[in-house]
């Protein structure tokens, strides 16, 4: 840091005291006379409509950073909550907050704009929802800036009508010192004008209010002496026609201090209030280090719930495999029991018995083979082909199977016409995934009950829709099935129920397969389970040909 004396702030200013108009040959007394008259109306006017310049460059980058930084750190704090909330939820914070700042910020979620954002806009991205867009209406800041621009020009040209001659101390007679008055009070910052020797010529409330002054004799020196008292300075920048400086004071306030020439060894100084500027950095940049330390952190729980979930997978597929072979010799030799190949078994229960191990075998035999089936897809172990399928082939195999099951428990099965699509895929892996829906549809649908079997055709896809009128779900059962092993009602449980995996591994297909499962239900008005999947118009050229 420098202090005032390091940085020449508290010293000599831009030449104060140094004499350096006197290096010069000494002109004529009438050519002197025009030559300050005309130099000292030229940098006065230089000097008003510089003012007047920066005033207005200064507001308006000020109020559109303002504007910018509030829509930032709002938009950061929609976008951590939208990542937190399903789509619908998205769409009512979105609501409320354009309710909240109705007519000064618009918020929207959409894919990120192709063309260069509005100078009040700005985007963040709001996964998994999008792209979050943030802008604000320019019309009151415009109208300020506009007013206060006009004001400080104004004045600006009052300034330079005034300024028709000077003392030869450079002190301006009283209706210049007036003149300098009214364009001083119209700056909304602290300003002051001194004469080459350091003597102040002006300065503005806001400039007395600062360093307490009640002296209209006070000194360049003695008001940097004032300024720095309990803080310290550091010089920001300095060259021929600037100098910028920062103080910091003791009760935690930082001052601005910019000091311009203004011609014949005269200068001035801004000084601005530049707190909240700093606070808001600061919290922006503490935001910022938040933002990244918990984007390392998710990044890091992601690679171990990602390892996990390997190692879990791996598990079960070592586990399904070790448990199939002893189980294939149970479901033998109780077969072979049960045939009673080598003699009878004399008592008639032993019969019963070994029917039972060998129904409760085949039963945990196929359990672990959905348990294997998951885990190889989940983890890319069982690629599925890529054929050209008819889906009305598909669909037709699943009724074939399921008709006869319907008819016995007194089900109504109802196809729709079919819709001739031709899909990109395994044929066994789509008739496995609509069965499975299926199944869980007739096993949750009591007898008098409807299951609805439909497909639609798009250009771009078909939804496979299965509805029935059975027991439903409600919302957090609902929420459970992305799970695996996520079973329906114990009450309604029928015999041959799984592990609960047909959900897992239809939604696994379908995802394999480049589509998705969306599930709707309600309790006692049933379930409808869509499937969309994408078409192959290569495919149904090839199944034409």
């Amino acid at each position: 840091m420098r202090s005032s004396g390091a940085s020449g702030a508290g010293a000599l200013g831009f030449r104060v005291g140094t004499g350096f108009e006197n290096k010069h040959r000494r002109p004529t007394r009438s050519t002197a006379s025009f030559k300050r008259f005309t130099r000292t109306t030229a940098a006065v006017a230089a000097t008003a409509f510089l003012a007047a310049s920066l005033f207005v460059i200064y507001d308006a980058t000020r109020t559109f950073s303002g504007v910018r930084r509030d829509l930032l750190v709002i938009g950061e704090m929609l976008a951590a909550d939208l990542a937190l909330r399903s789509p619908e939820g998205a769409r009512k914070v979105i609501e409320a907050s354009e309710g909240l700042f109705g007519g000064v910020m618009q918020a929207s979620l959409a894919a990120p704009a192709s063309e260069p954002m509005a100078p009040l806009s700005l985007e963040l991205t709001a996964e998994p929802h999008g792209t979050l867009t943030l802008s604000a209406t320019p019309t009151s800041a415009l109208a300020g800036i506009a007013g206060r621009g006009a004001a400080a020009f104004a004045l600006a040209g009052l300034f330079t009508l005034a300024a028709t001659r000077r003392r030869r101390t450079g002190m301006p007679d009283t209706a210049q010192r007036d003149s300098y008055h009214q364009l001083a009070a119209a700056i909304p910052m602290g300003l002051a004008c001194w004469t080459g020797t350091g003597q102040l010529i002006v300065c503005n409330d806001q400039y007395r209010q600062r360093l307490d002054l009640d002296d209209t004799k006070l000194t360049y020196h003695q008001a940097v002496s004032r300024l720095i008292a309990g803080g310290y300075m550091k010089l920001v920048r300095e060259d021929s026609s600037l100098r910028l400086l920062e103080l910091h004071c003791e009760d935690g306030t930082c001052l601005q201090i910019d000091e311009r020439p203004l011609g014949d060894g005269a200068f001035m100084t801004l000084v601005s209030d530049i707190t909240e500027t700093k606070r808001t950095d600061a919290l922006l940049h503490a935001i910022r280090d938040e933002q990244r330390l918990l984007a390392r952190r998710y990044h890091e729980e992601k690679l171990k719930a990602e390892a996990a979930s390997r190692a879990k997978t791996n598990f079960l597929a070592h586990l399904s495999h070790d448990v199939r072979t002893p189980l294939n010799h149970i479901i033998g030799f109780a077969d072979l029991m049960q045939h009673q190949t080598y003699g009878p078994l004399g008592d008639q229960r032993y019969a019963d018995y070994v029917k039972t191990i060998k129904a409760s075998g085949e039963h945990l035999l196929a359990s672990f083979a959905a348990i294997l089936d998951l885990a190889e897809l989940d983890n890319g172990s069982k690629p599925l082909r890529q054929d050209p399928v008819l889906l009305d082939e598909v669909l037709g195999a699943v009724v074939q199977r399921f008709q006869g099951q319907a008819q016995r428990a007194g089900i109504t099965l109802d196809i729709r016409p079919g819709t001739g699509a031709v899909l990109r895929g395994d044929r066994l892996g789509f008739i496995r995934m609509v069965g499975n829906i299926m199944d869980n549809a007739m096993r949750f649908t009591s007898a008098g009950g409807k299951v609805t079997l439909a497909s639609f055709a798009a250009d771009d896809g078909v939804v496979i829709e299965v509805s029935d009128t059975g027991i439903g779900m409600n919302e957090e059962r609902l929420a459970s099935l992305s799970q695996p092993f996520a079973l329906g009602d114990a009450s309604f449980a029928r015999e041959g129920g799984g592990p609960g995996l047909g959900i897992s591994i239809a939604r696994a297909i379908a995802e394999l397969s480049g589509g998705r499962i969306a599930i709707d239900s309600s309790p006692t008005l049933g379930t409808t389970v869509a499937i969309s999947l994408p078409i192959d118009p290569a495919a149904a050229g090839l199944i034409a040909a």
